[in-house]
């Protein structure tokens, strides 16, 4: 399994996601779009919104979180096999 993750150091949902992630050993590649060029621009033109964080699963696109509600922790163990 490909996984990239999209955040930044500010965003508090972010820092969930990568800590759920590492407490269930799943590898990913970070992809801070305070630092790539591009990646901010890359999450809208996939999304449609500038929202972070968002997995990238062997190419699909995944938000992990509910704004306002926190990290979709049942739905991404599913998604996981966790």
């Amino acid at each position: 399994m490909d996984l990239k993750v999209y955040s930044a150091p500010w965003c508090r949902d972010c820092y969930a996601a990568k800590r759920w992630l590492t407490e269930h050993n799943i590898v990913y590649q970070e992809i801070n779009i305070e630092e790539v060029p591009g990646a901010a621009d890359e999450v809208v033109r996939q999304t449609g919104k500038r929202a972070i964080p968002q997995f990238v699963v062997d190419g699909k696109w995944i938000q992990p979180y509910v704004p306002g509600g926190g990290f979709k922790y049942d739905e991404m163990a599913k998604l996981f096999g966790v």
